[in-house]
This record gives C-alpha cells, sequence and structure tokens, in this order.
C-alpha cells in the first residue's frame, strides 16, 4: 500500500503534509503535491494533516488514476521537506470539485 494526492490539493497545496512525511517523498508542482509511491513507507502519518482530506491510501475505490498521476509527476517534480504557506485563494478552492480538469498544471514547482 501507498497513499496518494488526488485533485482535492489543486489550488490549495497546503503542506503540512510534507512536514510529518519520515520519508520526505512529497513532491511539488506548481499547484499540488504529490507522493511518489516507490518511497512512501505507508506510514499514514500525512493523512490526517491535509485540511482538504487529498490524501488517500491506495487500496480505496477510484485512487488508480491518482497512484498514476503521483507516480509521474513525482519523477520529474521537486521534492518538498518543509511547510509552506498554502495557495492564495486557497480557502476558496478547497471545496471545488473538477479541479483537475480546470486548473490541473504539469509545470513542477520550487522545492525546496
Amino acid at each position: 500500500m501507498t497513499y496518494v494526492v488526488n485533485d482535492k490539493c489543486i489550488k490549495c497545496k497546503y503542506t503540512d503534509c510534507v512536514e510529518v512525511c519520515p520519508v520526505d517523498c512529497f513532491y511539488e508542482g506548481e499547484n499540488m503535491l504529490v507522493i511518489h509511491p516507490d518511497e512512501c513507507i505507508d506510514c499514514g502519518v500525512c493523512e490526517p494533516e491535509c485540511p482538504v482530506d487529498a490524501i488517500k491510501p491506495d487500496t480505496e475505490p477510484g485512487v488508480e488514476r491518482w497512484l498514476d498521476v503521483n507516480r509521474k509527476f513525482a519523477d520529474s517534480w521537486p521534492n518538498i521537506t518543509a511547510k509552506k504557506p498554502a495557495m492564495e485563494g486557497a480557502e476558496e478552492h478547497k471545496d471545488e470539485t473538477g479541479k483537475f480538469e480546470k486548473y490541473f498544471s504539469s509545470e513542477p514547482g520550487s522545492g525546496d
């Protein structure tokens, strides 16, 4: 099992989760985070830290798509290990649906 980040993270990018990760397996895109599934040790400490419930175990139904997205972009985005401020407008986007189709950016973030 591994954990994955889904589209609830897009346009929010709260980084509370990266601060508690013991293996630094988070990677930063321009407007979301992903978890490298081969680095995640399945400890689960990140899941309750996410204020928008964007982190899920890969055993949940419907997360297969997110496993692919996380794997693909973790290989090209920079590693992030320290907390940063959430994106501007995060509060207004946190409950929005369909964010991947509307806003996803494959551009990398700045990392640490």
